[in-house]
């Protein structure tokens, strides 16, 4: 099974409550209370998420976070890059060198032209999507690279 981890999802969490209200900038205990989440939790996951950029963090009295982007313009998949690190389903889709069966396995493209679809069906989701009330009609649609060998239909 794929999984995301537990922090990623509440960051998806943060973030769209954070898209409910653009532009205004919540305390860490506003957005717990909102997302009914733990406050070290909420602490730590806006901490992660303005160090990659996605949430301005604003000092003073009035400060507090939001996001730094439209919610449009915000990826899944960048969510999950700042929670996770890059995105790859085997090791070897990460770097070479990282699985000791590499130099040895047929399997390894693939892996690699399977992690990247599902990178590009995260790059095409938007936070507004992922907040916007679910759409039974909504479908993902993701055009895979042709295969080598096989004529387009």
């Amino acid at each position: 099974m794929l999984r995301i981890g537990k922090l990623t999802d509440y960051a998806t969490v943060v973030m769209a409550e954070l898209a409910d209200h653009p532009g205004e900038c919540w305390s860490a205990s506003q957005v717990a209370e909102a997302t009914r989440l733990e406050l070290p939790t909420v602490a730590k996951v806006l901490k992660t998420l303005a160090r990659a950029g996605l949430i301005d963090s604003v000092r003073g009295v009035n400060g507090g976070y939001r996001l730094h982007d439209p919610a449009d313009s915000v990826s899944v998949a960048a969510i999950i890059r700042a929670m996770e690190g890059p995105i790859a389903l085997t090791e070897c889709g990460l770097e070479p060198g990282l699985c000791s069966r590499e130099h040895d396995c047929s399997l390894k493209g693939n892996w690699q032209r399977i992690g990247e679809t599902v990178e590009r069906a995260l790059d095409s989701l938007t936070l507004a999507d992922l907040a916007a009330p679910r759409n039974p009609g909504l479908r993902l649609v993701t055009r895979a690279a042709p295969v080598p060998g096989e004529s387009a239909k």
